[in-house]
């Protein structure tokens, strides 16, 4: 690896690394959890000296298994750390499962010291159910936003990509890590570190707080139409009461007829079979996510008839809510969703 340009041009900001301590919770995910841990790294390579230390900590303080299979050896169990050390819990499918009483009592504990805790991917929930995000803003992954509202309400749940509220970090999953650790580097050291860490990750765009974490909806459905997107948005920001087609039209300024003809066109369905595939999504993932009754997973998807709902779901998913929540394992909740 050659070395970087600005490596005698470090401006620290003392001589005492700091230490970051990764929980890593059963099932974990690794991109996540890599997308935060290199960074630190070759910052330490960049600076040509230690600005950073790491320990990774687990329930059982012997070894932690991600998602993918691979096995962590851990360095610690749920012991008292110091106050100056950064907990980043790194979560990822079935994290309600993960999320063990030993690790919300540890979690309180730490909070209690002053620590600053942070969650990677579903890694918020664990800190949302410990109380740590009350009052908060936060993130979480995209697809287990709709979970975390219904259990959460307390939580000021956004869609950036990662947030950073007072002592509590949040991170949307994915590669939203590299993004909080850069802006953690650039604090501690300055931005030509955290800048050089970016390009020897060949990472050309540094996302901040206000990027959201999604594609927007012309890029996601490969249409750039201003008035379909702004339907589409609207009807994604009202799926328990649903809006109906002529009320979508008359605020776009077009007649139903034309609504119509827009969807057909560009997505090959009606604006009411869009609609309804938008608010049966919505009722799988708080099927697989919560542990919501499906009469209310119904009522909170728009639906005031369970009969009903349960006919358009065996319509669209081939089976019904019931079986599909039961086909999912015994464990509901957020974490039952795949996280990045």
């Amino acid at each position: 690896m050659p070395t970087p340009p600005s490596r005698a041009k470090q401006t620290a900001t003392g001589d005492t690394p700091k230490r970051f301590v990764f929980v890593l919770l059963d099932k974990f995910t690794m991109l996540s959890f890599s997308c935060a841990i290199e960074p630190l790294r070759l910052a330490n390579y960049v600076a040509g000296k230690p600005l950073y230390t790491w320990k990774l900590a687990g329930e059982n303080g012997l070894e932690a298994t991600c998602s993918n299979g691979a096995t962590f050896k851990l360095d610690m169990g749920l012991e008292d750390i110091e106050r100056d050390d950064v907990i980043l819990v790194c979560g990822g499918i079935e994290v309600q499962k993960a999320t063990t009483k030993p690790v919300l009592n540890w979690l309180r504990r730490e909070a209690r010291r002053g620590n600053v805790i942070g969650g990677m991917c579903t890694g918020a929930y664990a800190l949302a159910k410990a109380g740590l995000l009350d009052g908060k803003r936060a993130t979480i992954h995209w697809e287990n936003q709709d979970g975390f509202l219904e259990e959460f309400e307390e939580v000021k749940l956004t869609k950036s990509v990662f947030v950073m509220d007072g002592n509590r970090l949040t991170t949307a999953g994915g590669t939203s890590s590299i993004d909080l650790i850069l802006k953690i580097i650039a604090s501690d050291h300055g931005s030509d570190i955290a800048n050089n860490v970016a390009d020897l990750l060949i990472y050309s765009t540094i996302r901040t707080d206000q990027d959201t974490q999604r594609l927007s909806i012309p890029t996601r459905i490969g249409v750039r139409h201003p008035k379909l997107s702004q339907v589409i948005q609207m009807m994604e920001a009202n799926v328990e009461d649903p809006l109906s087609p002529a009320d979508l039209a008359d605020q776009v300024g077009m007649s139903t007829r034309q609504l119509e003809r827009l969807f057909r066109r560009y997505l090959n369905r009606s604006p009411k079979r869009y609609y309804m595939e938008l608010r049966l999504q919505k009722a799988r993932n708080l099927l697989m996510q919560t542990d919501m009754s499906v009469i209310n997973v119904a009522l909170a998807c728009g639906f005031a008839s369970p009969s009903h709902f349960s006919k358009c779901y065996r319509s669209h998913y081939n089976t019904t809510p019931y079986r599909e929540r039961g086909t999912q394992g015994p464990t509901p909740g957020t974490g039952n969703r795949l996280s990045i």
